[in-house]
């Protein structure tokens, strides 16, 4: 409904003549009654099926609301026919969000393992980032390199009034690059975290356990924006307060996931060796870093 109504004003307002004012009021009115319809759909979903696929389907449902949005926006400030016009209403997201509601999973426990597939790889891939500032041991070296060919002449003052690294701030010291080995560590074990999180509820979830795999994502939602501020807390200059801050924030967030998981449906056996093994691991590095920053902390 709401993808036939976005083709109509497309097509009724991309050539000659434009529709007249009357016409234009009466296009609105259908297009208002096409999304007023489709947001009431939103609101007949069932509470019961689960938290996690009701949100995916909101989010769903505010993409194609905010596609139209953008929509009707470009086709009354841009102008007819013209090529950028065109482009835009060509890839407008209003097509994209309605090609994607289709594709939205059709259980509690489908949308539990795709928020917790996307979870992975989000912290997979900070991971892998902070791997790889450290094997180049110039974490900078991307805005250092653009920053220098733009300001050649007076490369210092500038850095100083736009607010750039200065230059005893570009490295890790050898402190540092010792406390980034448990910080990494860390990090794998939160990968491995949620690899196992997610291969448990694959095997052994149930579609009518909806509040417990509720319970695993909410709380495995927290693990990677807990990675990211790790992660960030890494570079140079780096504090090494900070570090212990965020390190000893992520360890709380693991816990508690391995603890809800652990509780829960999803492991048949409790005493699997796995759990108490990562939460060793998890220790070992949480007591590595507390050593490392220990001097600061006593200053």
């Amino acid at each position: 409904m709401v993808s036939r109504e976005a083709t109509t004003l497309t097509t009724v307002f991309s050539q000659l003549p434009l529709p007249s004012p009357q016409e234009t009021h009466k296009f609105c009115e259908q297009v208002h009654a096409a999304i007023k319809a489709f947001i009431a759909v939103y609101y007949l979903f069932p509470k019961d099926q689960g938290i996690t696929l009701r949100k995916l389907v909101r989010g769903a449902t505010l993409d194609i609301v905010d596609g139209m949005a953008q929509l009707m926006e470009v086709l009354s400030i841009t102008p007819t026919q013209s090529p950028e016009n065109n482009d835009l209403i060509s890839y407008n997201s209003v097509w994209v969000a309605c090609q994607q509601m289709p594709q939205i999973p059709r259980d509690n426990k489908a949308a539990a393992l795709l928020m917790l597939t996307k979870n992975v790889d989000f912290v997979k891939d900070a991971h892998e980032e902070m791997e790889r500032a450290v094997e180049e041991s110039d974490p900078y070296s991307g805005l250092l390199n653009d920053t220098e060919e733009n300001n050649s002449d007076n490369h210092n003052d500038q850095d100083d009034v736009l607010g750039f690294p200065s230059n005893q701030d570009l490295y890790w010291s050898e402190d540092d690059q010792e406390l980034i080995i448990p910080c990494l560590a860390l990090v794998r074990a939160s990968k491995a975290c949620l690899k196992k999180i997610r291969i448990l509820v694959a095997e052994n979830g149930k579609k009518d356990q909806v509040a417990q795999l509720d319970d695993i994502v909410d709380i495995s939602d927290e693990i990677s924006p807990s990675v990211d501020d790790l992660a960030l807390s890494i570079y140079p200059p780096m504090c090494h307060l900070t570090v212990r801050i965020n390190s000893a924030k992520l360890v709380s967030v693991l816990k508690k996931a391995l603890e809800i998981t652990k509780a829960s449906h999803v492991t048949p056996q409790p005493e699997d060796s796995w759990i108490p093994l990562l939460i060793n691991a998890i220790d070992h590095c949480m007591n590595r870093i507390k050593e490392l920053t220990q001097r600061e902390l006593e200053l």
